[in-house]
């Protein structure tokens, strides 16, 4: 039976859906959980090498569920933040890479669970910004931290303070989408993207991301080193003997196991 998040897998790809359109998606604790228990999954199947997360209807996620909100206390505030902060760090330590696919609006947490993926494909539709200030609050999963991380502190500032919405155009300007597409092209394209890393060897994938990801936050010289190790494990892998054998031989027939 469908629920509020969906998964459905085909070929190492998932495709990770939210279904509340009636909600714009909007991120409540239900919807929270969904995310979990769905990446938690997906962690124990060895056939994912690439997952896409999207929405239903006109909305990526518009934003927390403001309802659900408005009455909280201080400790219910800070229990809602914890809660959204873990879901999201789940998906941005998921050791394959997870494409946000970008149909709609991606506002506040929205915009947040977006910059928790690793790439964000828009639809032209698209619409992203964190508003939160224009409610008398603030982002509280993530958007202070990732935001100056992914477009630098200056344009991060302006729009966290401005609560400005910007278009997708704008967005792929800054830095904040890697690509803008038609909208009957998203899903074509993420699928495209999602089956060309699939494709490739999911050990080394998985290394590069948690070197990406370690690294920002370390200085050069522990993120080099740190890399370094990781380039060195990729080579008691089967894939990397089976990849620099078809290299060699110039074939380019390699399947890459996971192993």
């Amino acid at each position: 039976m469908a629920g509020i998040v969906n998964v459905n897998v085909e070929e190492g790809v998932a495709v990770v859906t939210i279904d509340r359109p009636e909600a714009l998606n909007a991120l409540n604790d239900e919807t929270l959980a969904g995310l979990e228990g769905a990446f938690h999954a997906l962690n124990i199947d060895r056939s994912i090498r690439a997952v896409i997360l999207t929405g239903t209807g006109k909305a990526f996620v518009a934003g927390a569920d403001v309802k659900a909100m408005a009455g909280f206390s201080p400790l219910e505030a800070r229990s809602f933040a914890q809660r959204g902060q873990r879901v999201f760090n789940l998906i941005e330590d998921f050791p394959h890479p997870v494409i946000a696919a970008i149909n709609g609006f991606a506002l506040g947490g929205g915009c947040e669970l977006a910059m928790a993926c690793d790439l964000r494909i828009a639809s032209e539709k698209a619409r992203a910004g964190q508003p939160e200030v224009k409610l008398g609050t603030m982002p509280g999963f993530g958007g202070t931290q990732r935001l100056p991380r992914i477009l630098g502190r200056s344009a991060a500032k302006y729009l966290l303070f401005t609560g400005e919405i910007i278009d997708a155009q704008r967005a792929l300007e800054l830095g904040l989408f890697n690509e803008v597409v038609a909208p009957d092209q998203l899903m074509p394209r993420c699928l495209e993207i999602a089956r060309t890393i699939a494709a490739r060897a999911p050990i080394a994938v998985s290394y590069a991301k948690a070197a990406v990801n370690q690294g920002t936050d370390a200085t050069l010289g522990h993120g080099l080193s740190h890399e370094a190790e990781l380039f060195a494990q990729t080579f008691a892998t089967a894939d990397q003997k089976a990849g620099m054998l078809a290299f060699l031989e110039k074939r380019d027939d390699v399947v890459f196991h996971g192993i």
